[in-house]
C-alpha cells in the first residue's frame, strides 16, 4: 500500500499545528477587549450595558440569522479547505471594522455621526427585545457590535471546519489526542489575550486601546496564513489519495424533528449551554471583576515589575507550565513524568508569584487555562476508560456553583488583605478552569450515545446553535445586572459583582439539576453515560 501524507506523523502533526495555531489566534482575538473594560469606560464613554452588548453581538448572527447552520452547509459542500479560507477571511474582515471602531480617526468621523443617529430602533427586533443595538448606545460600541458579528460568524465556521480538519488528518490514529492537542492550545489563547492586551493598551506609558485590537488583528493575518499554508498540505494529500474532500453528512430540516424528541438530546443541549453560559461570558468580565474586588497597589514606575520586559517572562514562563502540564500525561518513563510535573507545579508558581507582584488583575485571571491544560487528557481518559461522564457533569456543576459564590461573596471580604485576597482569587480561577475541562471530556462524547448515527452531524450542529444563545445573551445580562445594581457609580473599579455573580452560580445550580436528571434518564433508559466510551 502507499504511503500518503497523512501516515507521517511529522507530516499530520503539522497540519494539526496550523490548524490549532489558527485557533488559538482567535481565541485572542474574541476577548480581546475583556481585560481593559476599564479602559474601554474611561477612554470610549462605554458603560456596562454597551460592553455586555457589543460583547453578545459576537453570535448574535450566528443564532438570529442561523448562520451556524449556514456554515455547516457551506463546509458540507465546498470541504474542508475553502471552508477554512473563507473563515479566515471573515474573522479578518470583521477584526478589522473593530479596530476602526475604536480607533482615534473613527471619532468625529461622519461614519460615528451617523450610527449615533441611527440603528436606535429596529422594528421587530426591538419589540422582541434580541435587538444588537439601543438607543444612546456610543456610536464606536456599535460599530464594534458589526464587526464583532462579522468575526463571530467567522470564528464559528473556523471551529466547526478545523474539527473536520482533524477528522480527516487523525481518523484511526490518535485523533482524540489531537482534539485535546488542539483545544488546549486554543484555551492559551485566554491567557495570552489576558496578558498583552492591556500591554500594548499602556505601552509607552500612553493608554490606546485600538493598540489591543491592532495586536488582535495583526494575528488574524497570521492565522489567514495557517490556512492558506493548510490548504496546499490538504490538497496535496487529496491528490495522493485520489478522493474528493470528505465531508459530513449535510444538514436537514427533517432531522430536526427527530432530534427534538429525544429527551437526552435536550438534556445534554441544556447542560451545554449552562455551562458555556457561566464561563464564557464571565471571561469577559472576571478581569474587571478582580479589579473591583481587590487591592492593587502599582508598582514603582521604572522598576523591574512595571516594565515591558516582565510581560514576556511571565509570558515565556506560561508556556513552559502549559507544555509541561500537558506533555506530563503521555510520558511513559516515571522519572522523567513527575520530574516534568516538579517543573510545571514550580513554574506556576513562579507564574502567580510574578502576577501578584505586578499588581495587575489581567496578569492574575491569565492563570485561567493553565490546569485545564493539564488535565483535560486526564479527564478525558477517565471518560474513555472508566466512565462516569453524567457523575462528572454533576461534578463540574457543583465547583461552578462554589466558584461564582466565592468571587461573590468571600472575595469583597479580603480586600483587606493584598496576599489573602490574590490567593483566594487564584485556586478559585484555576478550579473554575479546572471544572470547565469537564464539558469537553464528558460532555461532547455523550451526544452520539443519545441520538440515532445518522442525525448525530445535525444534532451537533443544533447544540452549537443553543449554546449560541447563552453566549449572545449573558454578556448583555451581566452589563445590565451591574449598570441597574450599581446606579451612580462612574468608576470602573468600584463596581459590586454580587448580583451579576449569583446569576452565573444560579446557572450552575440548574446545570447540577439537570446532571441529576440525566444521571437519572441515562439509568432509566440504559443510554450508557457512566460507561467507558473504549470497551
Amino acid at each position: 500500500m502507499n504511503q500518503v501524507l497523512r501516515d507521517s506523523a511529522a507530516a499530520r502533526w503539522t497540519a494539526l499545528l496550523l490548524l490549532a495555531l489558527a485557533m488559538f489566534c482567535s481565541y485572542i482575538f474574541m476577548d480581546i477587549l475583556s481585560p481593559i473594560k476599564d479602559l474601554m469606560q474611561s477612554t470610549r464613554g462605554w458603560d456596562s450595558t454597551a460592553f455586555g452588548t457589543m460583547q453578545g453581538s459576537e453570535t448574535f448572527l450566528n443564532v438570529f440569522v442561523f448562520f451556524l447552520i449556514f456554515a455547516g452547509i457551506i463546509l458540507d459542500k465546498m470541504g474542508v479547505r475553502f471552508t477554512a479560507i473563507l473563515s479566515g477571511i471573515v474573522m479578518l474582515v470583521g477584526a478589522f471594522i473593530k479596530w476602526y471602531a475604536v480607533a482615534d480617526s473613527f471619532a468625529g468621523s461622519g461614519l460615528e455621526a451617523w450610527f449615533t443617529n441611527n440603528l436606535n430602533y429596529i422594528p421587530l427586533f426591538d419589540e422582541l427585545g434580541i435587538s444588537p443595538f439601543y438607543r444612546a448606545m456610543p456610536a464606536s460600541a456599535k460599530v464594534a457590535a458589526v464587526g464583532f458579528m462579522i468575526f463571530g460568524c467567522g470564528v464559528e465556521m473556523a471551529g466547526i471546519t478545523v474539527s473536520r480538519g482533524i477528522v480527516k488528518w487523525f481518523k484511526g490514529r490518535e485523533m482524540a489526542l489531537a482534539m485535546g492537542s488542539e483545544m488546549a492550545l486554543a484555551r492559551l489563547g485566554v491567557a495570552t489575550c489576558m496578558i498583552f492586551s492591556p500591554f500594548f493598551a499602556k505601552l509607552g506609558g500612553q493608554v490606546d486601546v485600538s493598540r489591543s485590537v491592532a495586536f488582535g488583528v495583526v494575528l488574524l493575518m497570521i492565522a489567514l496564513i495557517m490556512f492558506i499554508v493548510y490548504f496546499f498540505m490538504d490538497k496535496k494529500l487529496d491528490a495522493q489519495t485520489g478522493e474528493a474532500e470528505e465531508k459530513d453528512d449535510p444538514f436537514k430540516i427533517s432531522d430536526i424533528g427527530t432530534i427534538l424528541k429525544s429527551g437526552g438530546f435536550w438534556l445534554v443541549a441544556l447542560l451545554c449551554v449552562l455551562y458555556y453560559s457561566a464561563i464564557f461570558p464571565f471571561q469577559k468580565y472576571a478581569v474587571n471583576m478582580l479589579q473591583c474586588n481587590l487591592t492593587f497597589v502599582q508598582p514603582e514606575a521604572g522598576s523591574f515589575w512595571a516594565s515591558d520586559t516582565v510581560t514576556i517572562i511571565q509570558y515565556i514562563i506560561m508556556l513552559i507550565v502549559a507544555a509541561g502540564a500537558f506533555a506530563f500525561n503521555f510520558l511513559k518513563n516515571k522519572t522523567a513524568k513527575f520530574g516534568l510535573l516538579s517543573l510545571s507545579i514550580f513554574g506556576l508558581i513562579v507564574f502567580c508569584y510574578m502576577g501578584y507582584m505586578r499588581q495587575s488583575a489581567e496578569t492574575i485571571f491569565a492563570v485561567f487555562p493553565l490546569l485545564a491544560v493539564g488535565i483535560t487528557p486526564i479527564l478525558g481518559k477517565v471518560v474513555d476508560t472508566k466512565g462516569k461522564a453524567a457523575t462528572m457533569l454533576m461534578f463540574g456543576s457543583l465547583l461552578l456553583i462554589l466558584c461564582h459564590l466565592t468571587f461573590a461573596f468571600v472575595l469583597p471580604m479580603m480586600q483587606g488583605s493584598a496576599i489573602g485576597g490574590v490567593i483566594v482569587a487564584y485556586i478559585t480561577i484555576l478550579v473554575l478552569g479546572a471544572s470547565f475541562s469537564l464539558v469537553p471530556a464528558s460532555l461532547w462524547p455523550s451526544v452520539p450515545k443519545l441520538v440515532d448515527q445518522k442525525v448525530i452531524g445535525s444534532a451537533y450542529a443544533l447544540i452549537f446553535w443553543i449554546q449560541n444563545i447563552g453566549l449572545w445573551l449573558f454578556p448583555m445580562l451581566i452589563g445590565k445586572v451591574l449598570d441597574k445594581t450599581n446606579i451612580g457609580v462612574t468608576d470602573p473599579t468600584q463596581f459590586d459583582y454580587t448580583w451579576p455573580l449569583v446569576m452565573l452560580a444560579c446557572l450552575g445550580v440548574a446545570a447540577f439539576v439537570l446532571g441529576i436528571v440525566l444521571k437519572a434518564w441515562d439509568r432509566k433508559k440504559g443510554l450508557g453515560l457512566e460507561e467507558p466510551n473504549i470497551k
